[in-house]
């Protein structure tokens, strides 16, 4: 549902509530205001992502991309700041099919902005993965750099060590490669 029909309904409700209190029917207004809070939360976080997210924690990927994909257009059905962790919660869902076509996903996720620094963190981590993977030693180096000032709260402390010892790695096994 588009985000302007949302608003339309939500008012509509709570001019509907507000009717119902003038005309003495307490309970139904005030029932009728708590459902217009509601839809005006979902405007705000939609349903479908919030779903999405919740069954990426649970490592649902097939229930997570069918949430995802019940939103068609998420710049008329997304507020904008809801668009960078759109594009990121796809480039996960695709990192796990299709790592190297994931790298796009993440990019547009940055270009379009987040909030919290730990998704920004989780993106150039991931972004660092795909680098290493295209045996790019210095894009990779670069952001994980920046993934380590993003982690701000040491969420994603260990995942970036871990991606630090594969760089490491990954010299050597050039090293190897070359003798």
């Amino acid at each position: 549902m588009p985000n302007v029909v949302r608003l339309i309904l939500g008012f509509a409700v709570l001019g509907g509530a507000i009717a119902l209190m003038f005309f003495s029917f307490w309970g139904w207004g005030v029932l009728a205001i708590f459902i217009s809070i509601f839809i005006f939360v979902t405007f705000f976080f939609n349903e479908n992502m919030l779903l999405a997210q919740w069954f990426l924690r649970k490592d649902n990927m097939g229930k997570a991309e069918a949430y995802l994909n019940r939103i068609t257009n998420y710049e008329k059905q997304l507020i904008r700041g809801q668009h960078g962790y759109y594009n990121l919660l796809i480039g996960l869902i695709e990192s796990r099919k299709a790592p190297m076509q994931s790298e796009k996903f993440f990019k547009k996720s940055l270009s379009l902005g987040m909030n919290m620094d730990h998704n920004i963190a989780l993106a150039k981590l991931s972004l660092a993965g795909i680098a290493m993977a295209k045996r790019n030693k210095r894009e990779a180096t670069m952001y994980l750099s920046e993934a380590k000032k993003a982690d701000k709260n040491k969420l994603l402390a260990d995942q970036i060590k871990q991606m630090k010892d594969q760089l490491g790695m990954l010299d050597r096994q050039q090293q190897v490669r070359y003798r």
